[in-house]
């Protein structure tokens, strides 16, 4: 996607990766570890949003600069946190901003494609998009993508733009366009509410290939949940920016389908 209006960013200036997390102990010093090697990035500061487990322990232990949330607000909230904290070690040159799931553990160096077009003034926003993601008994994760459907719908619905991926939270922006989508959507409509204020706005939005991998959602109850949730939150962002598709997207009832009895 691109627009007229964005202008592109001095070159090759430094890239600051944020971390949300929520009880992520096991994972986030493998993620803090590999983002440590991507060439262009000297900050990496990784938001502890509420967690009861050791995660901004082992987060410090891995060389993150860590700002914590006594309790839990959300993703958008902490991306926010985090932006906020590296601004404040920013001088005059403002960093670019990478934001990356905590669950992404040693994949998390293969982001590197996300960071050259936002260096290179050839987009003011990258996304990542995810090869299929798989389970551990080799099963395909994911549910039947509703939220994904609805998320995509409303972003063309806003900017005629589909994306493929549309809820991916692995993305690479410049400070200016960070700046022109505060205050963040809250919840799990933060990624689509973030492309459609940049869309509409001009800034020019790219979709990289990434191979990266993080804990999939299962389809039991609290995948279920978790997934309706994100539903509500989704609706919910694109109400706010008149962006819902003419006919309303999927309804929360066909996310959890009533069992039948023979």
């Amino acid at each position: 996607m691109s627009g007229a209006d964005s202008s592109p960013e001095p070159f090759e200036r430094a890239v600051a990766c944020v971390i949300p997390a929520k009880d992520e102990a096991a994972r986030i010093a493998a993620t803090v570890d590999a983002v440590h090697k991507l060439i262009g990035v000297d900050l990496v500061v990784v938001v502890d949003d509420g967690s009861s487990d050791g995660t901004a322990q082992a987060a410090e232990r891995a060389g993150a600069v860590v700002v914590r949330h006594e309790r839990n607000r959300g993703k958008a909230a902490a991306m926010e946190t985090g932006a906020a904290a590296v601004a404040e070690r920013d001088g005059a040159r403002p960093r670019h901003l990478l934001f990356l799931d905590a669950d992404l553990t040693d994949t998390a160096s293969a982001v590197a494609p996300l960071i050259e077009p936002v260096q290179s003034g050839r987009a003011d926003m990258t996304i990542g998009t995810l090869p299929a993601q798989i389970r551990a008994d080799g099963s395909k994760a994911g549910g039947h993508g509703f939220v994904v459907k609805l998320a995509r719908a409303g972003i063309q619905e806003a900017t005629g733009w589909a994306p493929e991926q549309p809820l991916s939270g692995q993305r690479c922006l410049t400070r200016v366009a960070f700046e022109a989508a505060v205050p963040l959507a809250a919840g799990f409509g933060v990624e689509t509410a973030l492309s459609i204020d940049l869309g509409r706005k001009g800034f020019r939005i790219l979709e990289v290939p990434i191979d990266v991998r993080h804990r999939a959602t299962g389809t039991d109850l609290r995948g279920q949940l978790h997934r309706g949730r994100q539903y509500l939150h989704v609706r919910r962002a694109l109400a706010a920016r008149s962006a819902l598709p003419a006919e309303g997207g999927p309804s929360l009832r066909s996310l959890f389908p009533r069992k039948t009895t023979p």
